[in-house]
Formats: structure tokens, C-alpha cells, sequence
């Protein structure tokens, strides 16, 4: 799951350059990265919640968190140089969690709020050129976009849960 979440993020990032917005830096890419799958891996939190028990999920999510955050050291270390990098993105997920879960999740889909909120984090940590369509441009094709893959993941990862 934490491949396939960093696979859907690195993918969001891609299509925002590819839209026109700017990034500058890796470090700057791994930023909205990092926004990316503080907002996935909260709904595969509540995606999860109906399906797994209090300790299974702080496991899966706790799991998944881990798994993301040494993938992050990785590619931190490769922009940044050395430093930890995986309590960084494990506080800014925490952060996330918080944020978001104040949101109304109809159905498992995140409201206009949810998204409007993500849409700001990405645009705080975007470049300046068209920084102010960012968050329409994620709130409108990018959060659909990321459903899709995300939504069929954790259906295939619980289909056969007994």
C-alpha cells in the first residue's frame, strides 16, 4: 500500500508540472509529495476504520506511516543529503490526520472542505508562478485523479480478509 500511495503522489506532483505549475527544487517536489500522502493516507485511514479493528488499524496505519517515511529518508537523503528525514514526514502526517479529521468523508469521499484544505497545503509549498489556480487544479482533477488507484488498492488489499 505505502508503494502504491508514494506511486499516486509522485503522480500528482508530475501532473501539476506538467500543468504548468512550478516546482524549483526536489526538495520542493518531495514537499508537495509529502502533502499528497498526508491526504491518502488519512482516507485509507477511513476507508480501513469499518473494516479493521482499534489495534489492526493504528498496526496498518502505523505500518504504512513507517514504510512511507523510510521511502522519504531515501529520497531526502538523495535532494537533501543526510539527516532524518523520517520523523519529519511522520509529525507532518500526524499534523494532517488532525487537520483532516475535523472534514465530513461522505462515502469515503472527501468533502469540499477536505479538499479545499489539501488544495491550500499543496499550494503553500508550490513555486509562484500560477500559485493561486494550484488549489483549484487539485481540488478539481488531482484529489479524482488520486481516488481512483487509491480506493481500488484498499479494496484489493482487504477483498479476501476473512
Amino acid at each position: 500500500m505505502a508503494f502504491i500511495l508514494w506511486r499516486i503522489a509522485q503522480q500528482g506532483v508530475l501532473n501539476l508540472e506538467n500543468e504548468g505549475f512550478q516546482t524549483d527544487t526536489n526538495a520542493q517536489r518531495l514537499d508537495i509529495l509529502t502533502e499528497f500522502l498526508a491526504f491518502l493516507v488519512h482516507l485509507v485511514d477511513r476507508m480501513t476504520a469499518n473494516d479493521l479493528s482499534q489495534d489492526e488499524r493504528q498496526e496498518f496505519i502505523t505500518s504504512l506511516a513507517m514504510h512511507l517515511a523510510n521511502t522519504m529518508q531515501e529520497n531526502r537523503t538523495d535532494a537533501e543529503g543526510k539527516s532524518d528525514y523520517r520523523h519529519a514526514l511522520i509529525v507532518r502526517l500526524n499534523e494532517r490526520a488532525a487537520d483532516y479529521a475535523s472534514f465530513s468523508c461522505p462515502d469515503n469521499e472527501p468533502g469540499f472542505a477536505m479538499r479545499r484544505c489539501f488544495g491550500e497545503y499543496v499550494r503553500a509549498v508550490m513555486g509562484e508562478k500560477d500559485n493561486k489556480w494550484v488549489t483549484d487544479q487539485v481540488m478539481d482533477i488531482e484529489v479524482p485523479e488520486a481516488l481512483k488507484p487509491m480506493k481500488k488498492s484498499v479494496m484489493d488489499l482487504f477483498e479476501n480478509r476473512g
